[in-house]
C-alpha cells in the first residue's frame, strides 16, 4: 500500500519508514504540518499515518482541513496524548484509528492492515480519462485505448499528480513533492525531462499527453481542442 507519514520526529519517522518498506509499502515522508498537509492534498495514498502535534500546523488541523475537502484517504493518528477525551476529539473529526505513543511497529503494522480491509480507501475513482488517455489509480498503469503506455516511475507519478488535479494549477515544487516527497527534491529540468518523455511515449500511440506549461506559473491538464493549441 501506499502511506503518508506525517510525523516531525527524525528518529521515528525513519524508523517507521525502514519498517514499513521492509513489509513491502511505499512510503512518503512529511516532517512538517504544511508539508504533510500539501502531499495529503496532491497525493492519492492508501493511508495517512498522522502525527498530532506538529511544528507550524498540527494533526487535527490537517485532519480537519482534509475532510472539508472531501478526502476520504484512510487516517490514522499517532499521539502522545492517550486520554480517552482526545481519542474521542480525534476520532469525531474523522480519523480512522488513534495509536498512543509508545507503541510497538507490530501492533501498527497490524492496524494499517485493518484499516485497508474495510475497504475503500479514498474517494477518488480507480480510472481517470481524459482525451482517450486511461489512468488506472490501482493498477498503475496508462493506457491509450487498449494500448499499454510504459512510464517509469517518475513519468507514471508526474501524470498521476497532474490527472488527479485536473483544472488546477500545478507547481514544479508541488510536483517535486509528490514525486520524491519533502525529504527530497526534483528540480524543475528533471521534471521537464521527463514530461518530455512520457510525451513522446503518448505520441508513439497516436495521442497528445495533455499536460501544457503556464510559463511563470507551472503545469496544467488541458482537454479537447486545447490540447494542440
Amino acid at each position: 500500500m501506499r502511506i503518508l507519514l506525517i510525523e516531525d520526529s527524525l528518529s521515528l519517522r525513519n524508523s517507521l519508514s525502514l519498517g514499513l518498506e521492509k513489509l513491502g509499502h511505499s512510503v512518503d515522508l512529511a516532517a512538517t504540518g504544511p508539508d504533510g498537509l500539501s502531499m495529503a492534498l496532491l497525493g492519492s495514498y492508501d493511508i495517512i499515518v498522522l502525527d498530532r502535534m506538529l511544528p507550524e500546523l498540527d494533526g487535527m488541523a490537517i485532519l480537519k482541513t482534509l475532510r472539508k475537502r472531501r478526502v476520504e484517504t484512510k487516517v490514522l493518528i499517532l499521539s502522545a496524548r492517550a486520554e480517552p477525551e482526545e481519542k474521542v476529539e480525534g476520532l469525531l473529526a474523522g480519523a480512522d484509528d488513534y495509536l498512543s505513543k509508545p507503541f510497538s511497529f507490530e501492533e501498527l503494522s497490524a492496524r494499517l492492515l485493518s484499516l485497508m480491509r474495510r475497504g475503500v480507501t479514498n474517494c477518488i475513482n480507480d480510472q481517470i480519462t481524459i482525451n482517450g488517455l486511461i489512468l488506472d489509480i490501482q493498477a498503475k498503469s496508462f493506457l491509450f485505448g487498449e494500448q499499454a503506455i510504459s512510464l517509469t516511475p517518475n513519468e507514471y507519478r508526474i501524470v498521476e499528480c497532474m490527472f488527479l488535479n485536473k483544472g488546477k494549477v500545478v507547481t514544479s515544487e508541488k510536483l517535486s513533492e509528490f514525486i520524491s516527497g519533502s525529504y527530497d527534491h526534483i528540480s524543475k529540468n528533471a521534471i521537464e525531462a521527463h514530461l518530455s518523455s512520457a510525451r513522446k511515449k503518448v505520441r508513439a500511440c497516436g495521442a497528445t499527453l495533455p499536460i501544457k506549461s503556464k510559463r511563470g506559473f507551472g503545469y496544467v491538464v488541458v482537454e479537447g481542442d486545447e490540447v494542440n493549441t
